[in-house]
């Protein structure tokens, strides 16, 4: 609340200095545009925005609120600000809002950051994924395996249906967890997921690396319930088949995604960030395929004051 405050008093007294040339109207005249040249954002759904934000001593203040289509278009690139608050400014942060918003700060969902450069520079701030994290050494392994319709812990005796199942690790007795990825601060998940017949399938989210991922507690999870399943994110697919899914679904030679989601969540798709990507082979565990580095997946550009 004190920041608020704080960020209330600065940025009244820059509008004040600002509005010294205004008419008697009382018509802010000293404004200057912030263009964003944004690249692979999605669509949000109907009850979120995203909203832009320049760092001003260190406090945010909003630029404004936008969507983004199914096409990836931004619904408004320029947006007029305060001359001497956008001239203050160190940095730029996007954010994703709920809409209606209750709550004048921004969201934890922070999405991409970019700091105003100097000299030749320093109007311009390109942006990455800094409030999200570091993924340039982001990887990991997967396997077959289908363990939670045996009736015996850790696997044994093993039903030979381990097609039907993907977890996020090792294989071994019991498997360890190897995803390299860094930890999320709030207002993100990640999210694991296997393309079926009809689109994405989510096997469930997570933060943790070494313990079962919130499908293992949802009576709407595709695992059977007989073992609870190894201590890793992942999922079998015996029963709950949405419509056009058949299950059991053979997991053989799908594509497998781990995505970050913001959290609450906005889609019941994947979000944009997919950080890492596999293909699984024809083999079950102990075989394990690799993930790969999808830095495709993020959204890249710049802001310009």
């Amino acid at each position: 609340m004190l920041k608020k405050f704080i960020s209330g008093i600065l940025v009244v007294s820059l509008v004040m200095v600002s509005c010294s040339d205004d008419d008697d109207s009382g018509t802010v005249v000293n404004e200057s545009n912030l263009t964003l040249n944004l690249d692979g954002l999605e669509a949000l759904g109907p009850d979120f925005l995203y909203e832009g934000w320049v760092i001003v001593a260190g406090s945010p203040v909003s630029t404004g609120t936008f969507s983004v289509n199914e096409t990836g278009d931004l619904s408004n690139t320029t947006f007029s600000v305060n001359t001497q608050i956008l001239e203050s400014a160190t940095a730029f942060v996007l954010s994703i809002e709920p809409n209606p918003d209750p709550d004048p700060a921004p969201a934890d969902t922070k999405l991409l950051r970019g700091e105003f450069g100097t000299g030749d520079a320093s109007n311009t701030a390109v942006v990455g994924l800094a409030p999200v994290g570091d993924f340039a050494a982001a990887a990991g392994t997967f396997f077959l395996r289908a363990p939670t319709d045996e009736d015996v812990p850790n696997g044994a005796p093993n039903n030979m249906n381990d097609q039907y199942g993907v977890w996020y690790g090792t294989p071994g007795m019991p498997p360890s967890p190897n995803l390299t990825l860094p930890v999320l601060g709030p207002g993100w998940k990640y999210e694991g997921w296997v393309i079926g017949d009809t689109g994405p399938l989510s096997t469930g989210t997570f933060s943790a690396f070494d313990m079962r991922d919130d499908n293992a507690t949802d009576p709407n999870g595709f695992s059977e319930t007989v073992f609870p399943g190894p201590p890793l994110p992942g999922e079998d697919f015996f029963r709950n088949a949405p419509a056009g899914e058949t299950f059991p679904l053979d997991i053989r030679n799908r594509m497998v995604i781990i995505s970050v989601e913001p959290d609450p969540d906005d889609s019941p798709a994947p979000f944009v960030l997919k950080p890492l990507v596999g293909t699984a082979g024809m083999e079950t565990a102990p075989v394990n395929y690799d993930f790969g580095l999808n830095e495709a997946s993020f959204p890249t550009g710049s802001v310009v004051r």
